[in-house]
């Protein structure tokens, strides 16, 4: 198979903008990847960045604008259970663009981000078939699409990708959802409960996943990896705020150095 084969897939399902046909493009495009139908050839990366697909609906709004509710009623559980499929969502694209845009990786590279981005899209439909089992569905709530912005910043470097994505975004999903798991515990919303638990546990892997690649990308590059992070999160103006779900970050690929650092600096302010 030539090089054009596997990239044109790819970016056949990242800009697929029915969620279904995305997800089950996802699932046939792994298939075929680790089959040995298909293998990516190193290229020059891409510089242009276009939006990922995705349906008309949820209509997207400023991340301040989005509405708070509680947890006190249904629409508030379906909003907040709608809010963390968006995200699963976003997650999907993000996986294959990492595998879309950065062309000059080793193998794994590629097969890593496809099965991540396979995991997502299970996670996606496992949220959407609970929220059309409560008579709604994904897209009856406005969302942002800040996940997304995050590509767009990054999207010129593999390495700032992986510092700012997986080891940033993704983590504070590690960080939060513990939190979010107790609260619809309270609920009595147990079957949400259950699928969060998997959605957390995969999200390790997601997050050990980038941690590797970007460690990976600091030694080719000769940089040093804790500091470079946390020169990053200033250069692009990241705060990290705590919790921390440190047990899940050290499993995650978090170094106990990278922790102690973190804590420290969030003591000290």
């Amino acid at each position: 198979m030539t090089e054009i084969n596997f990239y044109e897939r790819v970016g056949d399902a990242l800009y697929e903008t029915d969620p279904t046909i995305k997800c089950q493009k996802v699932d046939a495009l792994y298939a075929d990847l680790i089959a040995n139908n298909m293998a990516p050839f190193p290229a020059d990366d891409l510089t242009e960045i276009l939006p990922s697909g995705r349906p008309e609906k949820p209509v997207l709004i400023n991340p301040q604008d989005v509405p708070r509710r509680g947890l006190g009623t249904k629409e508030g559980i379906l909003a907040l259970i709608h809010a963390i499929c968006h995200i699963e969502f976003n997650a999907i694209n993000l996986g294959l663009d990492a595998a879309y845009r950065f062309r000059n990786m080793p193998a794994k590279f590629y097969e890593d981000w496809i099965l991540v981005a396979k995991d997502e899209a299970k996670h996606f439909t496992m949220l959407s078939d609970y929220l059309e089992s409560c008579d709604s569905y994904y897209g009856a709530f406005e969302a942002h699409n800040g996940l997304w912005d995050s590509a767009e910043r990054t999207a010129h470097d593999p390495l700032i990708r992986m510092a700012l994505v997986p080891r940033v975004l993704e983590a504070r999903g590690l960080d939060v959802t513990p939190g979010i798991i107790n609260r619809l515990k309270q609920a009595k919303e147990d079957q949400v409960v259950e699928l969060l638990y998997i959605i957390l546990k995969e999200e390790e892997g997601h997050v050990l996943v980038g941690n590797h690649w970007y460690r990976y990308l600091c030694e080719k590059e000769g940089l040093p990896p804790k500091e470079t992070f946390f020169n990053l999160l200033e250069e692009y103006g990241q705060t990290l705020k705590p919790p921390f779900n440190i047990e899940a970050r050290l499993r995650s690929g978090f170094t106990q150095e990278e922790i102690d650092y973190l804590v420290e600096s969030i003591d000290l302010k």
